[in-house]
């Protein structure tokens, strides 16, 4: 058994049915790999791992593998380095779900009108959203990213409200209260996502899981419930809440999530309905191996099938301030080899999505940067204000310049591309160009989104809220 991961305190692997052991070798699935031909589980289980008959992860193996993911990601995508300029909007820490892995959310009833006490979350009108995009467009953002808690204030629609308080007890059973009862209402999704779409800004919101509980308590489907979001101005649906599509993990870190199959009926759903979606992975806590590569077959057979994927995002388990770490079921999150092999694995195996990203948020610069010579093509987004993994003890700061991201990019001998969502729209930067800012967005002119002392960005520690 050779992944470090496959056994956790409190959860080994007699726990879990899929464990990392093959038939197959790392010398054939690496032969494979340099093919160009399409991997199996087994072959995806003996990279990942630089072989299952060895202890622990091999230093010359991975180096092999990586070179392989490398020359793939030339081959597919070539040089560019992209990036989005964005800002995260996200609307309620509100959440009753309790993933083990999550610092995010806070106790839905905290935001009772009359709970007694102090907590640190938040919610937001759709006035307040539409003030934050307001803002950022004069920054020059093309993209709100919105993902937020399930605050049982929310509902779909008027229609859908209607529906949740005609329940008996809509509490129990469907996980409503009227927004009467809390301090702040978020108002409706639909709402939601109509004071974010201004100016023709991409709307880029809605996980699969905020899609259940935009049609609890009714029979409408998922393409119904992205069609209504899309008729409101939602441009893109966001593949989080995938965490590990593999039902044994789920029950272990997300028993109340949506299932495996739920996830990937929703995205199935918002392809139907005329949106682009990405999809993630969320790795690093208990899973092993095995789990890791059956998720990225699941993400693979999804694109074979709808082909509305238009990026893929490895997301590395930030443990210092979740559950799962206070309550010892892990002792922390992966190392940089396995961040390093998770990448590599995910443009060699998913030979059907263009675009592997590397999240600055989770990995830092210097390791983010590391990793865009590992099989990624994509630097993230500027975000302007992030919350969910600063919660859960990142470290690595709330957003980056364009700036930033040309010296960075600039640093590693690749080309800075600024991209939209889609990818569709893209403008490479030239580095002898100073000042550098953003022009794809609707209000972007180039003008660089923070003056020099950007750093100091207001007593909130909100830039969108800073003045220059």
């Amino acid at each position: 058994m050779n992944d470090r991961i496959a056994s956790r305190p409190g959860l080994g692997d007699s726990e879990f049915e899929h464990v990392p052991e093959t038939d197959q070798t790392f010398q054939n699935a690496l032969e494979k790999a340099r093919n160009g031909e399409r991997l199996s589980v087994d072959d995806g289980i003996e990279l990942l791992t630089t072989g299952t008959d060895v202890e622990g992860i091999d230093p010359r193996r991975k180096e092999l593998v990586l070179e392989v993911a490398d020359r793939r990601r030339a081959e597919r995508v070539g040089d560019e380095v992209t990036f989005v300029t964005n800002l995260n909007n996200n609307v309620s820490t509100a959440c009753n779900v309790g993933c083990l892995f999550c610092n995010f959310k806070n106790t839905a009833h905290k935001f009772e009108s009359d709970h007694e006490g102090e907590h640190a979350g938040f919610t937001r009108t759709p006035a307040d959203s539409r003030r934050a995009v307001e803002r950022a467009l004069d920054r020059g953002i093309s993209e709100v990213c919105s993902v937020s808690g399930l605050h049982p204030a929310f509902a779909l629609n008027e229609e859908h409200r209607e529906i949740l308080e005609a329940y008996d007890r809509p509490a129990r059973e469907v996980n409503y209260k009227p927004p009467e009862v809390y301090d702040t209402s978020p108002g409706t999704y639909v709402e939601q996502i109509r004071a974010m779409s201004i100016d023709g800004v991409h709307v880029h919101s809605m996980t699969p899981e905020e899609a259940y509980h935009a049609r609890r308590g009714t029979d409408w489907s998922y393409e119904e419930v992205y069609g209504r979001l899309r008729d409101a101005g939602l441009d893109s649906a966001p593949g989080t809440a995938a965490e590990i599509l593999v039902e044994e993990v789920r029950d272990a870190i997300c028993p109340g999530k949506i299932s495996s199959e739920e996830w990937i009926e929703a995205m199935e759903g918002a392809v139907a309905a005329g949106l682009d979606v990405t999809a993630t992975i969320m790795y690093g806590h208990v899973e092993n191996a095995a789990h890791r590569i059956l998720h990225l077959d699941r993400v693979r057979d999804l694109q074979d099938r709808t082909g509305g994927i238009t990026e893929f995002v490895p997301l590395s388990f930030v443990h210092e301030n979740t559950p799962l770490y206070r309550h010892g079921i892990v002792d922390g999150g992966p190392t940089d080899a396995e961040d390093e092999l998770m990448i590599a694995l995910s443009r060699l195996y998913l030979d059907n999505i263009d675009n592997i990203q590397s999240s600055w948020v989770k990995y830092g610069n210097e390791k983010g940067l590391k990793l865009l010579n590992c099989g990624a093509n994509d630097f993230m987004g500027t975000i302007l204000s992030e919350e969910i993994t600063k919660r859960a003890g990142g470290k690595y700061g709330e957003y980056r310049t364009v700036g930033e991201y040309v010296e960075m990019i600039d640093s590693i001998g690749r080309p800075p591309v600024e991209r939209s969502t889609d990818y569709r729209t893209r403008r490479e930067i030239d580095i002898d160009e100073e000042p550098y800012g953003p022009m794809i967005g609707p209000r972007a002119d180039g003008s660089p989104m923070f003056g020099s002392d950007h750093r100091s960005v207001g007593d909130s520690g909100d830039p969108t809220a800073a003045d220059d």
